[in-house]
């Protein structure tokens, strides 16, 4: 068996195009780097989350003590009648930059062809505000919410956490979270590319270190900035794979791609889940760079993975009706 530096699993033909061909694509982030990164960002029109204005789009605030609130954005479709399911969705950016707006577009055509609400929060950011700010803002929105779920016409029994990459991370850590407080019951966790373990020590961190997107670089240079570089004592709540008993947490969908820094924490924390009892599945897409559906959206294996995600989430909110009606 061939093995050790410099072999790695080939990218598919058209996501490696892309990191050929995009400008903006991150491999190496180092800590002088974030502000850049930050000016970088173009936050989508109202327009492109709405789908042209199909969507309706509001906009909340949430307390968080003496602070000024923070905003959670409430995407959802038209058309009146029962309480809408809700995909509570926690925006990625390597926990150093990003906003509640960033991921709406890509979820817009799941909202409309599904019928369910997406909401997003506006989670302050690392490292001005390290740990446990940005979780316990995500978990105090995900209460907010379910608080609010009748003005909103929202069904506050039908609420999937989810995230991608850093958010994902962060969705991971609110189930944790939601279960050891007794807090608000979910319905599954949609966990995209998820950001687990701040270890950053697994064999995919090795083997693609210097390659691809968000490489094992950026990934200690964002787990510094929300932990500190002495991390002798990090809870579970800050770095989820560091969890031992995933029993008692609702079903997760979870997908990574076979060509990222993520790939074996990640498949890691799915088979901690089946080894407690859990409901899990999971997707190791080959060829998938971080990110990959984002930065090549048309290609084959984009479609298949959002497919495979809407079928999920079809499958959840199928199977929660059909256990409300009885």
């Amino acid at each position: 068996m061939r093995e050790g530096p410099g072999v790695r699993p080939p990218f598919d033909p058209d996501v490696a195009h892309a990191l050929r061909t995009t400008d903006d694509v991150v491999t190496s982030l180092r800590p002088e780097g974030i502000a850049g990164l930050r000016e970088r960002v173009v936050p989508p029109s109202e327009y492109e989350i709405t789908l042209g204005g199909s969507l309706a789009l509001t906009r909340h605030l949430v307390p968080v003590g003496d602070a000024p609130g923070i905003a959670l954005l409430l995407l959802r479709p038209r058309r009146r009648g029962a309480r809408l399911p809700v995909l509570y969705h926690v925006h990625g950016g390597g926990l150093v930059v990003g906003s509640a707006a960033d991921d709406l577009p890509a979820l817009a055509g799941a909202a409309e062809d599904l019928g369910l609400a997406v909401a997003s929060i506006e989670y302050r950011l690392a490292p001005e505000f390290p740990y446990p700010v940005p979780v316990e803002d995500v978990y105090r929105g995900l209460v907010w919410l379910r608080e609010h779920a009748d003005a909103l016409s929202l069904d506050p029994d039908r609420v999937i956490v989810g995230g991608i990459s850093a958010g994902g991370g962060l969705a991971a850590a609110t189930a944790l979270l939601a279960r050891d407080r007794g807090g608000p019951s979910l319905l599954g966790q949609l966990l995209v590319c998820p950001m687990l373990d701040d270890r950053n020590d697994s064999g995919s961190a090795d083997q693609m270190a210097g390659v691809g997107a968000w490489d094992r670089v950026a990934n200690e240079t964002a787990w510094n900035a929300y932990l500190g570089a002495d991390r002798d004592e990090v809870t579970i709540y800050a770095s989820p794979a560091r969890a031992s008993d995933l029993s008692n947490l609702p079903p997760m969908f979870l997908d990574v791609g076979s060509a990222e820094t993520f790939r074996d924490e990640v498949v890691a924390y799915a088979a901690r889940s089946w080894a407690c009892g859990g409901d899990a599945e999971l997707h190791v897409w080959p060829g998938g760079a971080h990110g990959f559906h984002a930065l090549a959206p048309d290609a084959e294996i984009s479609r298949r993975a959002r497919a495979a995600r809407a079928e999920w989430l079809r499958r959840l909110l199928a199977r929660s009706g059909a256990a409300a009606a009885e």
